[in-house]
Parts: structure tokens; sequence; C-alpha cells
């Protein structure tokens, strides 16, 4: 399953939706199935959702508890975790929720499933429908071409760097060798592995001090440091890829490694300090005793001048003695 959602039309509105190829089943946003049904924006349909759920859990329902959530693009660009579900569910859910739009919805479902199953056998009709949505969106022919040959320059580009790093990378293996290549892997993977996710903690603690911040913009901070958590982890996860993959790609094999050695150990040497040990004794190595510091002098009033500094009066006088002994 991609992390891109695709984006499905009904009505003007849009929904987002993920296919499942192992499960060949369509997922989508609860919210926005909310949205179309009850006409209403993305942060109402959010607070009935909540509602909803409340409602169905008091009245023993299994359609919250087979809820799933997914990782769906959401209108700010950033992937979070979204409520979905399969057509089935969203059946059982429209007889939940009192709308007008229940049955073109119903239909919307089943257009939707058939266009999958077309889509399969025949994938020129997935590009006609992308030009009927853009068609409908008002964008020109002339944009429309162009989008088209940007999508098919895009993939040609691709999957041409992807066939160079792959023989990039078999090449590596044949240089460094092919029974040494897998534990090449799996030390660098655990190498960064462990440095980055050393960062994402040291992260997480400082969003966890200044994530009371959020409050002074209308914003909760439990759910903020839920959202951008999950942020920081896809980052710690993409950044690991990336990595892994740069230091594999543009490492090399060094032959003949001397180790230099820094300290010489003589036989002459060795042999003083072995005698050395063996001939100290425990009385040598006995802690010295501390012994605390008294003040033998006149004892000094809390409210006393410092005995160690001189009036200011004398201190003038000592300094112009000074200025006239060098004037002399």
């Amino acid at each position: 399953m991609g992390q891109d959602n695709e984006l499905k039309i009904f009505e003007d509105k849009k929904i987002r939706a993920k296919w499942d190829d192992e499960q060949e089943k369509w997922y989508f946003s609860v919210v926005d199935v909310i949205a179309v049904l009850t006409d209403n924006d993305y942060q109402k349909s959010r607070n009935y959702w909540k509602w909803l759920k409340n409602k169905l859990n008091e009245e023993g329902s299994e359609l919250v508890s087979n809820t799933n959530q997914l990782k769906m693009r959401a209108y700010d660009g950033k992937l979070r975790d979204t409520d979905v579900m399969n057509t089935e569910q969203v059946l059982r859910l429209i007889q939940s929720i009192p709308s007008k739009k229940a049955e073109p919805f119903k239909l919307w479902l089943a257009q939707v499933g058939k266009e999958r199953i077309d889509e399969a056998y025949d994938p020129e009709i997935a590009i006609n429908r992308a030009l009927d949505i853009y068609r409908k969106k008002g964008y020109s022919e002339e944009w429309i071409n162009q989008r088209l040959k940007t999508i098919d320059i895009r993939k040609e580009f691709t999957d041409e760097l992807k066939e160079k790093a792959l023989q990039n990378y078999d090449k590596k293996a044949e240089e460094i060798g092919q029974n040494e290549i897998g534990e090449v892997e799996r030390v660098v993977m655990l190498k960064v592995v462990d440095q980055k996710w050393m960062d994402h903690i040291d992260a997480m603690d400082e969003l966890k001090d200044g994530i009371g911040l959020r409050a002074y913009g209308q914003k909760d901070p439990v759910v903020q440091y839920r959202i951008e958590g999950f942020d920081m982890f896809d980052k710690m996860v993409n950044d690991i890829k990336h990595d892994v993959v740069k230091i594999l790609l543009n490492i090399n094999r060094v032959n003949n490694v001397e180790r230099k050695q820094t300290v010489k150990i003589t036989s002459q040497g060795l042999e003083q300090a072995v005698n050395a040990l063996k001939n100290s004794t425990p009385q040598e190595s006995k802690e010295v005793s501390h012994i605390p510091v008294t003040n033998e002098g006149p004892k000094v009033g809390r409210n006393d001048p410092c005995p160690c500094r001189q009036p200011v009066k004398n201190i003038k006088i000592v300094v112009v003695n000074n200025v006239l002994k060098k004037g002399e």
C-alpha cells in the first residue's frame, strides 16, 4: 500500500482513499465520508465522528472496534494517522447517519469499486478517468497534455535512476565481495539506526519540554505532541533509508590496512612493571586520611569588617605615595 492517497470526487467534494493490493479493498477516510453525508466542514465532521464513536461504543457496535488507521496525506500536506473503513464498513456507517445523500453515495461506492476492477484489466480506462477529472476541474487541454507529459517524463527519469543505482550497487558488491556485502549491510544499518534513534530520543525530549507552549495557540498540547511525534518518527525512518543507501553506494574497499602501534612495550619495561606490582604492599596503597581545616586565628563576627582588606583611606595613601615615588 503506497504512502500517497488518492482523491475521489463525489459531487465536487474530495474523499481520501487508498487501495490495498493484498486484500483488494478500498479504504476511505471516515471524516471525509461524514463531511459528504452531513454537508459539514472538516472540523465539524471530526467532532461528529468523535460523538458517533462514543454512541456506537455505548450501543455495543463492533463498527468502531473494527475501524483501521492508515497514513494519509492531510490537507496541510503531512502524513497523519487517519481512521478509515472499507466499502462494507462505510455502508454500515451510512445507516447510522441520517442523510439525504445516503442512496447516491451508495451508488457512488459501487461505481468506485467497478472502476477499480475495470482498470485492472485495461489501464487505459484509468488514464481516461484522470482526463475526465482534470476537465471537470476546469483545466485546459494544453495544461492536461503538459501534465501527462510531465508524469511520463518523471516516470522514465525515476526508472532510469533506479536502474543506475542497482548497477552501481552490483559493482560495489563485486568489489567488496559477495560474501562480505551482507555483513557490511548489517553493520551500516545498525550504525545508522542507532545514531538516528538516539537523535530521535533527544528531539522528543526537547519537544516534550516545549509542547506546553502550544496551548497559547489554542491547541491541545497532548494532541500536538502525538501529531508532531508521529511526523518526527516518519522523518527518522526516511533519514535512515537515505543514509543507509548513501553510505552503501559510496563505500569502498581498502586493502592492506596496517595497524600503527602507538605505544611500544619493551621486555625490560614489562618486567619492571610486573616486579613493581609484585613488591607493592597493601600499606603503600592505603588511603590518606583527610584532616579537616580549622581556623587558628581570631574569630570574625558576622558584621565585622573583613580582616584581609585594608581601609579605603589607607589604600588611597599607598597609591599616592607610589605615584610620588615614580615622579622622583
